[in-house]
């Protein structure tokens, strides 16, 4: 355990066609024209792996690290259920321009069709221009001739449900529900360890080579959940000072809190590593058992290793606003990929 301490990561960020420029002068680098759409904070896929920041693994793949303390660093539940893997990506995503309207396969789906794990996922929205807005479920059920109708006419949109967004807004987007994020929207994202995506509807616009992107709408059909919510907006209670539970679900558990205190967080009992997005406000993580201590700045993230999930929480700026995103080995009849 000597070895373990919270590892930061370098900058991984992703331009695409969509994307704006908030996210460099967020994570505190140089702003550029360049349309970032993604930071991809804490990432074990292999085509985009995280490469640690600090401590004696600096330089090295998240990969390769786990490799070397799977148990320690992901937890013995969840080392043993995701045979040494990482089963949780996280992002930052900045929308100048609004996403493409998708959907992900279930674990089922993605392992048949790509050996991969399926993309359940949730968002945090952490800033919202006015009037911003993004699309979650359908607002009515419709068959599946409608669905190849509305997309070969380009009005796919007029069927899903449009929400107006502002900044502490969480959705969850289980496997099967169609959504997209909208421009003007700045938000944390947690994620199924998987980068198999379905692209729906693009508006019929150019990629950044200046061709169409590949829709898979076939796919799309198979992945589908046509039924309708009566809400899809995730509510929960904005509590100072505590941790607040606004996902829980078999794949991850996602807390969010705002401190303006020394906050300790003893989470050794759910048998999973922590990642810890700081998504307001600089704050230092302690480590108790070891002594060590990490600058987590706004923007950025860490991932704590399982054996030493016993920290904390320090903000330095006044208050320090973070989501925690681990998996509840805790809870009973998860069903596991």
């Amino acid at each position: 355990m000597k070895n373990l301490y919270p590892l930061l990561f370098e900058a991984n960020l992703h331009t695409v066609v969509w994307g704006g420029e908030r996210l460099r002068p967020y994570k505190g680098m140089t702003p550029s024209d360049e349309p970032i759409g993604e930071s991809w904070e804490v990432s074990a896929v292999p085509t985009s792996t995280s490469i640690v920041s600090n401590g004696a693994w600096k330089g090295r793949d998240l990969i390769s690290v786990i490799n070397e303390e799977p148990e320690a660093i992901l937890g013995q539940k969840v080392n043993e259920k995701y045979h040494g893997q990482l089963p949780l990506l996280v992002k930052f995503i900045d929308a100048k321009k609004d996403l493409s309207i998708q959907v992900h396969p279930n674990d089922e789906m993605a392992m048949c069709q790509h050996g991969k794990m399926g993309k359940s996922e949730m968002w945090y929205v952490i800033k919202a221009d006015e009037g911003a807005h993004l699309y979650a479920g359908f607002k009515k059920e419709i068959h599946i001739g409608e669905y190849y109708q509305r997309i070969a006419d380009g009005t796919i949109t007029e069927v899903l449900a449009d929400h107006q967004v502002k900044a502490g807004d969480v959705f969850y987007l289980p496997a099967g529900r169609v959504h997209a994020i909208c421009g003007g929207i700045l938000l944390a994202e947690v994620q199924q360890s998987s980068d198999v995506t379905y692209r729906i509807f693009d508006y019929n616009r150019p990629g950044l080579d200046g061709k169409p992107r590949e829709l898979h709408t076939a796919l799309a059909a198979k992945a589908l959940d046509f039924h309708v919510e009566r809400n899809y907006r995730t509510e929960y209670p904005a509590t100072a000072n505590r941790a607040t539970q606004i996902i829980d679900t078999p794949y991850f558990d996602v807390r969010v809190m705002e401190v303006s205190k020394p906050f300790h967080r003893d989470l050794r009992k759910y048998d999973s590593f922590i990642i810890t997005m700081c998504i307001e406000g600089d704050c230092v993580i302690h480590v108790r058992s070891t002594g060590d201590e990490i600058l987590l700045k706004e923007g950025h993230s860490t991932l704590i290793p399982a054996a030493i999930a016993d920290f904390e929480i320090w903000p330095q700026q006044g208050k320090t606003r973070i989501l925690d995103a681990f998996i509840d080995n805790k809870r009973r009849g998860h069903h596991f990929w």
